[in-house]
């Protein structure tokens, strides 16, 4: 399933730090013995719901993580465990700065990571320039013989802002008739200060891993990614803290390609077009459902994402992000986070396509 991105902006000058510890947060090779606080609240502790840093109540289903999450804290997600579907099982991931290697625990034949060979670079190395790509080793040897064994087609996507602030990574196995096995880790390693009115714009990269269900193999895919917020647009229309804030997303100018690096958007246009008997001359754009309930006081967001062929609804599926940093002065915070949308794949029959991206955008 989902492989880690590992962003290119001058690896060597990444600020390695220890995200968290476990099988949840990224971690990567640390320069400084600190580890950030990635769940509960400072200070005294209050009963939940009565103190002005508590998380507010919400229906909404953010992923697993930080169990406790406040503005004063780091806040990780994780894709949920689905045995049935292989979502979830990428564990222990780390991104090692010094070699520029990548490591993933919880996924079959896959170079017996995380105390066998690492994932490297792969080719290509990244996309856009911002996010880098990493790759199982093909085979690894026979404990008794040495004799080489085939090992997954595995694909690792990882991206860290340049401020190291917030970081994202995305783990896919092209080996199976289904989506495989795989997982996704997204996370903010410091606070989050939030308006309370006002509007504002954040533009960045967007790279994404696609899987099958229904034959196997990856393709990659990379794009612009727009996040706008009104705050407090939605203002009297729902109860709790940061729900009245409006979000809208876009993806623009999203390319697709094979694990070759090969642009094959055109062809995947024409399939479109071919089935659909439109007309279109680039890939639909994906787009957040704007409606109010998808923020709150902590800094995540999570709602449904879509795009559309001919009016009708083409891939949909959901987002999931988290703010980091001041976002009530200059330079204005971040925002990272993953996109999970799919739908059927116009090149073949009884073909799901699903394309999980991850997002770091900055105003």
């Amino acid at each position: 399933m989902t492989r880690i991105l590992a962003i290119l902006i001058a690896l060597a000058m990444l600020s390695a730090c220890e995200s968290g510890s476990g099988s949840n947060p990224i971690t990567r090779g640390a320069d400084t013995d600190e580890e950030p606080d990635t769940g509960g609240g400072g200070g005294d502790e209050e009963t939940p719901g009565e103190g002005p840093g508590d998380p507010i109540d919400s229906d909404r289903e953010l992923p697993p993580g930080t169990e406790s999450p406040s503005p004063a804290t780091g806040i990780f997600r994780k894709e949920a465990l689905d045995v049935d579907e292989g979502n979830g099982f990428a564990r222990n991931i780390e991104y090692r700065a010094a070699d520029d290697t990548f490591f993933v625990d919880g996924l079959a034949f896959d170079g017996n990571q995380p105390e066998g060979e690492a994932f490297a670079r792969s080719t290509p190395g990244s996309l856009r320039p911002s996010f880098a790509l990493y790759e199982a080793p093909l085979t690894h040897p026979d404990f008794l013989d040495n004799d080489p064994i085939s090992q997954f087609e595995h694909r690792a996507l990882y991206g860290v802002s340049g401020s190291g602030d917030v970081e994202f990574a995305i783990v896919r196995t092209g080996a199976y008739i289904g989506y495989g096995f795989g997982g996704w880790v997204y996370q903010r390693n410091g606070t989050v200060t939030l308006p309370t009115e006002g509007q504002a714009s954040y533009s960045g990269d967007y790279g994404a891993i696609r899987d099958f269900d229904g034959r196997g193999g990856l393709e990659y895919a990379s794009g612009d990614m727009v996040v706008d917020i009104d705050f407090n647009g939605f203002r009297g229309n729902c109860s709790g803290e940061a729900c009245a804030n409006a979000v809208r997303g876009y993806v623009l100018n999203r390319s697709i390609f094979d694990t070759a690096g090969n642009d094959i958007t055109s062809d995947y246009i024409d399939a479109i077009n071919d089935d659909k008997g439109t007309t279109l001359t680039e890939l639909p754009v994906l787009r957040f459902r704007i409606g109010p309930g998808v923020a709150d006081e902590n800094g995540e967001l999570t709602g449904e994402a879509f795009n559309t062929v001919d009016g009708d609804e083409f891939m949909t599926g959901n987002y999931y992000a988290v703010m980091s940093g001041d976002h009530t002065a200059a330079p204005g915070g971040e925002i990272v986070g993953v996109i999970v949308v799919e739908g059927l794949d116009p090149r073949g029959t009884n073909i799901t396509v699903r394309e999980t991206g991850g997002f770091i955008v900055s105003r």
